[in-house]
């Protein structure tokens, strides 16, 4: 639609935005050259001649270029606000590019309010005359100009997203801190799966048991490990919460270690798993990092021997040789659960777990028992 352009709050808002421009152009020119003597060709020539070494110098100022952006979003409402930024002035490129679009804001805004007022004269001169077809100038004149402001404002949009846009090392940056967010909240949601999962697990589980059960002993250490499991299950999902909601205020609990093992076993066994549990390696000894991926690799394989084969014995071992953290988890092949066929989320959250600390692991079949094995070097890299 032809009317269109003109009735969008944008346009508006950009021709202030040029206009701002011609404003400093008339600033520089009633200082020098002035406005009084000499042709106005010369007094224009002047004026530019004064005008491009005074936003050079400007340009040289690293705050000038977040001004700039900053003052570009608001006025020129670009369609996304990253496409023009608002960060200072890094390198010696990034002062040139600022250079060149304050020379071109000057520039455009001179031209369209030398155009502004050509067209509010041209109008002025229509509506004076007597009735006639010269009366018609003045709509056609206002009309040409909004359009003219339509496009210098895209122009000027274009120039802004070209000239003060991100620099190179600036959208590298942006995209390597976005993928940080993804791994973030990645490392997030398998934490959730890993804890509220066993939690879940182990309540069922000692339900079912406590349902089953007629002894009043067994039912009260059943709803004893119930609320423990899901105290702890809460401890975790506040952590969670705590680090998805950014409130750096608040103290996220600190996240479980190798030595709490302890406790999973201890609810396995509740839940009516024996668990035979040797690990040969002080929680102490190891890189922190390293002992909480530990922890949560145990959990899922506990985790997964509870939800696979309920009752049947859980083997776990935990060993360092050859400068790695061997972990391993075996239990049963079938039980009363679900079948093991086609792993779950839970077996590729170990998997991704192992390889960004640079180890391996490998789940399965292992004879009559599922087996799970975990290898992580004691030396992270980098």
């Amino acid at each position: 639609m032809i009317f269109a352009p003109l009735l969008r709050p944008a346009t508006y808002a950009r021709w202030l935005h040029l206009m701002l421009g011609l404003v400093f152009a008339g600033v520089m020119v009633l200082v020098y050259p002035g406005v009084e003597g000499g042709p106005p060709l010369r007094t224009a020539l002047l004026a530019a001649a004064v005008d491009v070494p005074v936003l050079g110098l400007l340009a040289l100022l690293p705050a000038v270029r977040r001004q700039e952006g900053v003052q570009a979003r608001l006025l020129l409402v670009p369609e996304r606000e990253e496409s023009i930024g608002v960060a200072p002035s890094a390198d010696w490129a990034d002062r040139g590019r600022t250079a060149c679009w304050l020379v071109a804001r000057v520039v455009l805004g001179v031209a369209l309010g030398g155009a502004t007022a050509r067209a509010i004269a041209v109008s002025g001169d229509a509506l004076r005359a007597p009735f006639g077809p010269r009366a018609l100038l003045a709509p056609l004149a206002l009309f040409a100009l909004l359009w003219l402001v339509v496009l210098a404002g895209r122009l000027q949009l274009a120039l802004a997203e070209r000239l003060l846009g991100p620099s190179r090392a600036e959208r590298l940056a942006a995209a390597e801190a976005r993928a940080e967010r993804l791994l973030e909240r990645n490392r997030l949601a398998r934490e959730l799966h890993d804890s509220i999962g066993h939690a879940l697990t182990v309540t069922v589980l000692q339900a079912g048991a406590a349902r089953e059960v007629a002894d009043p002993a067994f039912r009260e250490r059943a709803l004893e490990a119930i609320e423990t499991t899901g105290r702890r299950a809460l401890d975790d999902l506040e952590r969670m919460l705590v680090l998805l909601r950014e409130q750096p205020e608040q103290t996220a609990a600190e996240q479980p270690g190798l030595d709490r093992a302890g406790e999973l076993f201890a609810a396995a066994r509740a839940a009516g798993s024996p668990v035979d549990a040797e690990l040969a390696v002080r929680a102490a000894e190891l890189p922190g990092v390293l002992s909480r991926e530990a922890y949560r690799i145990v959990q899922e394989g506990v985790t997964n021997a509870l939800r696979h084969a309920p009752g049947a014995p859980i083997l776990v071992r935990a060993a360092v040789a050859d400068g790695a953290l061997e972990l391993s988890c075996r239990t049963a092949l079938t039980g009363g659960g679900s079948s093991r066929r086609g792993g779950g989320k839970g077996l590729r959250g170990v998997r991704e777990r192992a390889v960004l600390l640079g180890g391996a692991c490998a789940a399965g079949p292992d004879g009559p028992d599922w087996l799970l094995r975990v290898r992580l070097p004691l030396r992270l890299g980098r």
